[in-house]
C-alpha cells in the first residue's frame, strides 16, 4: 500500500515473506516514463532511505526511483531472527515488492550491500536486470576493510544533541571523507541517524544487523561472487570506486572493468568507502549511464 506524503515522494509498505513490515521511497518519473523499467535504489549495510535524498530526486528526472529500506533500517521493521539479516533474505524482499508491484524489468543503483542485492538478482532473476550501479562493490572484498565494518556495526551508544552526534562520527569515519567539515558531517549524521523518543540521537538501525557478521566467515562465508557479476553482462554497468577505498581494492574495479566488456569504472576523487554519489564526478557518470537504459 503507498501512501501520498507531501514531500517529492510517496511511502510504500509491503510485506516480506516471513512477515516483516518493508518500506520504501518511491519517487515518480516525468510524464511519459510508467512504462519505463524504474531504478531501485538500495543502501549500504548501515544505511537508509536517506542515502538517496539527494540523488534519487534527481534521477528521477529519467524515469521512476524506489529507494530500499532493508529490513531493521529506517521505517522498515525490525526482523524477529536476526539471522535473516543476510544478502539473500534482502534479495527475497525485494522480490516480494516487484511482484506485489508487478515490476517485471527495472535497473538498480546498489552501495556497498545495496550492490551485492544487485549482482544477486542479476544472477537469480535472469534477464530481469535492465542496468546497474555498483557503489564501491564487487565479487572481491578488502579483508581490512570489512574487518572494519565488522568492528563498529552495532556498537556505539546515544548522543545528546545532533553536534555531539556529527563529532561522533566523523571521529569514527574521517579516513572515509577527509575533506569533510561539520557542516558535511551533520547532514550525513542525519542521514544516517535518527532522534528517539526520549531526545537521544542513535544510529537508524536494529544493533542485531551485526549478528550474521559475527559467526564465523559471516558476511563472505568464501562465496564466490564473481558467476553473479558476470550476471550483469550486456546490461549498462557503471562501476564507482572510492579512490581512498577499503573495500574495493584498485585493482578489483580494474579485473571487474576488464571482466565485462562495456563496464564503465569510474574513481572517485578523495573520497573512501562509500563514495555519497552527490560527489560531481559520480553524478556525472550516473547520468551517463542512466541515459543508456534500456526503454523496455
Amino acid at each position: 500500500m503507498a501512501q501520498q506524503d507531501s514531500r517529492d515522494w510517496s511511502d510504500q509498505y509491503w510485506w516480506s515473506p516471513d512477515g516483516v513490515r518493508l518500506h520504501a521511497r518511491v519517487y515518480a518519473g516525468p510524464e511519459g516514463s510508467e512504462d519505463l523499467p524504474p531504478i531501485l535504489c538500495m543502501p549500504g549495510l548501515a544505511r537508509n532511505a536517506r542515502d538517496f535524498e539527494a540523488l534519487a530526486p534527481h534521477v528521477a528526472q529519467y524515469r521512476k526511483v524506489i529507494v530500499i529500506e532493508f529490513r531493521g533500517r529506517g521505517e522498515s521493521a525490525y526482523a524477529k531472527d536476526p539471522m535473516t539479516y543476510v544478502p539473500l533474505t534482502y534479495v527475497q524482499d525485494v522480490v516480494a515488492l516487484l511482484d506485489e508491484l508487478k515490476i517485471e524489468r527495472f535497473a538498480a543503483i546498489g552501495t556497498s550491500l545495496g550492490g551485492l542485492v544487485a549482482m544477486l538478482m542479476a544472477a537469480t532473476l535472469p534477464g530481469r536486470l535492465a542496468g546497474a550501479v555498483l557503489n564501491d562493490v564487487g565479487p572481491e572484498l578488502e579483508t581490512a576493510g570489512l574487518e572494519r565494518i565488522r568492528d563498529y556495526i552495532g556498537a556505539g551508544g546515544s548522543q545528546p544533541t545532533w553536534i555531539h552526534a556529527a563529532r561522533a562520527f566523523a571521529d569514527l569515519n574521517r579516513a572515509v571523507y577527509p575533506a569533510y567539515d561539520i557542516r558535511d558531517w551533520l547532514r550525513l549524521t542525519k542521514r544516517t541517524h535518527r532522534l528517539t523518543p526520549e531526545g537521544r540521537i542513535v544510529t537508524d538501525y536494529d544493533k542485531q544487523i551485526a549478528a550474521p557478521l559475527r559467526v564465523p566467515n559471516g558476511g563472505d562465508a568464501g562465496v564466490d561472487l564473481w558467476p553473479a557479476y558476470r550476471a550483469l553482462a550486456g546490461v549498462p554497468l557503471l562501476i564507482l570506486r572510492g579512490e581512498l577505498s577499503d573495500i574495493l581494492a584498485r585493482r578489483a574495479g580494474a579485473k571487474m572493468a576488464a571482466e565485462l566488456p562495456g563496464a564503465r569504472l569510474v574513481e572517485v576523487p578523495g573520497v573512501g568507502h562509500a563514495p555519497t554519489m552527490d560527489e560531481p564526478e559520480a553524478r556525472a557518470a550516473i547520468d551517463a549511464w542512466a541515459m543508456e537504459l534500456p526503454q523496455a
